[in-house]
């Protein structure tokens, strides 16, 4: 598989994982590894951004640690050239990215946010990720579109038009790819189906107009390929339609829905925004998976694992300073047994052994979090610290 390498905290913390849970158990020498710190996509010009690519197309699973996105005070503390923009939109379009899978992870036996599962699927491409902007003052904006098929191509159409009068501006330009929301919406129904729970389709469609494909074509799978099987498998009633909901009305069905057994699938700036609220109310992001899926032209899935959060910076700095930290890993620990699993499965090679070694690492965290031996977020002022729980879990393991 492909194993990416960050930096700060989530660094620190996964050297430590591999060396005292995985190292010692796990023959890793057929990983392909990549330095995707700041400092190093600068000194290659970002050629090892363009290499974790081809290898993720080539090996189909990858693991990566959360990477720092540099600010402009960044850029000169690291001594930097630029400020190299975020590696996940490269990686969404180069794997021809159709979700972001972030899911609730649970453990029998701990209260957390949501009694049972709750899936979220955010559209992987388009939107303001990818846009264009520039400042401008006052003047006259007009944007136009070039068709390059058809009987107009190669005619500019005119898509708006306006005057500026402000003194200060920002002038933004993103388009919204639809082509693979079908496969989108084919996989979130999917797993929603298997695992039964409620599908729930999220836009701003009544002031966003343009977000009215989305959900047209989702409605369009869901009728024609999944809304009798809901209804066999006793999700849904006969007679019942798929819901869509406004974003503003989804944010607070997060709150109310305590008791899980739904998924939600977003465009991808309300999918973001969605999941951090879905995080908080299930306790921490560190309860929370992320799973980039993409597609190849043979249709078989990449998958990239991460954690959903950053690279917790502010605990890092306090780990420097000398001070406690307790940082929890299992979103992370998800992320790499998804990229182990999903490897095995793909190139099928110690498939019964790695399943049973991931499984066992679970099932270890999970037991010293019942027992109150977890992280501070969940185990309170009498948690372990960052280098106790990982010792804990080596112990056991």
């Amino acid at each position: 598989m492909v194993y990416v390498r960050g930096e700060e905290m989530t660094a620190y913390v996964m050297d430590l994982i591999r060396a005292k849970w995985i190292e010692p158990r796990v023959d890793t020498t057929a990983w392909r590894e990549f330095d995707l710190r700041a400092k190093n996509r600068d000194d290659t010009e970002d050629q090892v951004l363009r290499d974790v690519i081809e290898a993720g197309k080539a090996v189909k699973a990858i693991f990566k640690e959360p990477t720092v996105t540099p600010t402009a005070d960044q850029v000169k503390r690291l001594g930097l050239r630029k400020s190299w923009g975020s590696p996940n939109g490269a990686m969404r379009r180069g794997w021809n990215g159709i979700t972001i899978s972030r899911d609730t992870i649970h453990i029998d036996g701990v209260e957390l946010g949501y009694k049972k599962p709750v899936f979220f699927e955010r559209h992987a491409v388009g939107g303001e990720y990818a846009a264009g902007y520039k400042n401008v003052g006052k003047g006259t904006l007009v944007t136009t579109f070039t068709p390059s098929e058809g009987p107009d191509a190669g005619k500019p159409v005119e898509v708006d038009s306006r005057t500026i009068t402000d003194n200060e501006a920002a002038v933004v330009t993103y388009h919204n790819p639809y082509d693979n929301v079908h496969e989108l919406a084919r996989f979130f129904f999917g797993r929603c189906l298997e695992a039964k729970i409620t599908p729930y389709v999220v836009t701003k469609k009544t002031v966003f107009k343009w977000q009215e494909p989305f959900w047209q074509i989702m409605k369009k799978v869901f009728d024609e390929e999944y809304k009798s099987k809901f209804v066999d498998a006793g999700v849904m009633k006969s007679g019942d339609e798929l819901v869509h909901l406004l974003s503003d009305a989804a944010t607070m069905k997060l709150v109310q829905w305590r008791q899980g057994g739904f998924g939600m699938a977003a465009h991808n700036y309300d999918g973001d925004v969605l999941t951090d609220e879905l995080a908080q109310i299930h306790k921490s992001p560190g309860f929370i998976t992320s799973n980039l899926v993409g597609v190849d032209e043979n249709g078989t899935l990449i998958k990239e694992f991460e954690a959903s959060h950053g690279t917790v910076a502010d605990m890092d700095e306090a780990r420097l300073r000398g001070e406690e930290t307790s940082l929890n890993p299992l979103g992370m620990v998800e992320g790499l047994i998804g990229a182990m699993n999903h490897a095995a499965d793909v190139h099928n090679v110690d498939k019964e052994r790695t399943l049973a070694f991931t499984a066992k690492m679970r099932a270890v965290i999970h037991q010293l979090f019942r027992e109150g031996k977890g992280t501070r977020d969940l185990s309170g002022p009498s948690g372990l610290t960052t280098e106790q729980f990982v010792d804990a879990v080596a112990e056991r393991l």
